[in-house]
C-alpha cells in the first residue's frame, strides 16, 4: 500500500517540492515521510521542530545545496547520496577545497532513531549534529553564523526560513530543517522486512533465510545489530586492528577502556554502503563477514562478542545474502528524497 501511495501523489509532491527556490509556500503534507514502517518505534520530534512541510523543504534544500561548504561544492547530499541509503562509495569523502575525509560516511537511514551522533557519539541531538560537519576543516570548513549571513542575502531562503519557523535564516533555523529533513530518510521496507514484519514467507530466498537463521543464531550478528534498525548504539571495539590510528570514544572521553570504540552502525541496506568500518577499510560484505568469521585482531578492547564463528563458505555466502536482503528499494528510489 505504501509503494502505491507513492506512485499515485509522487508525482504532484515532487513537482511542489522541486519548485521551492522560487515559491516557499508548504505543499500539502505527503504522508509517506512521516508514515512509521511496520515493527518500527514512533519517531520523537522535538518541541519546536516538529514535522512540517515548511520546514521539511526548507531543510531538503539546505541538504543539497553547496553553499553550506567554504568554496561551495560540496553539500550534505555529496557524502550522503541518496542512491547510497544516504552513504558514500568511497572510504573518506572529500570535504570543501578537496580536503581529505578521516572517517567513512555512515549511512543516514533512520537516523531519526540514533540516541547520539558522530562515531564516538559525542553529539546528544540531531539538531546539534548539524554543527559538525559545518565547522569541520575536512568537510564544510565554514562558519554558521557567517553562513547564516549568506542565506540572509538570498529572498527565496528568507522567504522559506519565515514560512518555516517565523524567522529569517540564523543558526537556529539552519540546524533545526536540516534535522526535519533528515528525520524523514526512513528506511523499513526491504525484503527483510517484508519477510518478518508483513508476513510474506516469498520475500527472501531459501539461501537468505538460511543467512536469517545465521544471523540470530550461529554467528550471533544480532548481540550487537539487534532491534528493528540492526544495531543497538553500543561502543565497541571489533578488532579490526591490534592498534588502530583512529581513538574512536577516547576521543571524547579519554578514558583508556573506550580506546578505539566506536558506535555500533546500523545493517539496514547495508549493501549499499560499501567500503565498511569506520575508515573504509573492508571493500566487500564477504570481507566484512570473513573478519568476523576468524574472530578480529587481537586489541585489548576488543568486545567479547567478537570471536571465531567457524561458519563454512556456504554459510557465508548465505549470511552475505541476508543482509543484502536488508536493502530497501523504495528507499533509495524514493524521488521526495531526492535533490
Amino acid at each position: 500500500m505504501r509503494a502505491a501511495f507513492i506512485i499515485l501523489i509522487g508525482g504532484l509532491s515532487c513537482l511542489a517540492i522541486s519548485c521551492a527556490k522560487d515559491s516557499p509556500q508548504p505543499a500539502s503534507i505527503p504522508g509517506q515521510l512521516t508514515d512509521i514502517p511496520e515493527g518500527f518505534d514512533e519517531i520523537k520530534y522535538p518541541s519546536g521542530n516538529e514535522f512540517n512541510m515548511a520546514r521539511w523543504m526548507l531543510g531538503k534544500r539546505l541538504f543539497f545545496d553547496p553553499i553550506l561548504s567554504a568554496d561551495g561544492n560540496v553539500s550534505c547530499g555529496s557524502c550522503h547520496k541518496p542512491h547510497l541509503a544516504f552513504s558514500d562509495d568511497v572510504a573518506f569523502s572529500p570535504g570543501a577545497n578537496g580536503a581529505p575525509g578521516t572517517r567513512n560516511a555512515p549511512s543516514l537511514a533512520n537516523v531519526a532513531y540514533h540516541p547520539y551522533f558522530t562515531r564516538e557519539g559525542g553529539v546528544p541531538t540531531l539538531e546539534m549534529q548539524i554543527l559538525v560537519p559545518i565547522q569541520e576543516h575536512n568537510e564544510f570548513n565554514t562558519n554558521i553564523v557567517e553562513l547564516a549571513e549568506i542565506l540572509s542575502k538570498d529572498q527565496s531562503y528568507i522567504e522559506m526560513s519565515q514560512a518555516a519557523y517565523e524567522r529569517n535564516p540564523d543558526p537556529y533555523v539552519i540546524t533545526r530543517a536540516i534535522a526535519n529533513f533528515e528525520r524523514t530518510l526512513i528506511s523499513g521496507n526491504s525484503a527483510f522486512d517484508q519477510y518478518y514484519y508483513l508476513g510474506n514467507k516469498m520475500a527472501l530466498s531459501s539461501v537468505q533465510k538460511i543467512g536469517l537463521d545465521l544471523f540470530f543464531g550461529k554467528a550471533n550478528c544480532s548481540s550487537c545489530h539487534g532491534g528493528f534498525n540492526f544495531t543497538q548504539y553500543a561502543f565497541e571495539n571489533n578488532g579490526l586492528y591490534e592498534s588502530f590510528d583512529d581513538p574512536g570514544r577516547f576521543r571524547l572521553n579519554r578514558d583508556s577502556a573506550d580506546l578505539s570504540r566506536f558506535k555500533v552502525p546500523s545493517l539496514r541496506n547495508v549493501a549499499l554502503t560499501a567500503p565498511y568500518m569506520h575508515d573504509g577499510s573492508l571493500l566487500s560484505l564477504t570481507d566484512v563477514v570473513e573478519h568476523y568469521n576468524e574472530g578480529g585482531k587481537n586489541h585489548p578492547n576488543k568486545s567479547s562478542q567478537i570471536k571465531p564463528l567457524h561458519l563454512s563458505e556456504g554459510e557465508v555466502i548465505a549470511l552475505v545474502s541476508f543482509l543484502e536482503g536488508l536493502t530497501d528499494y523504495s528507499f533509495i528510489t524514493n524521488k521526495l528524497l531526492q535533490p
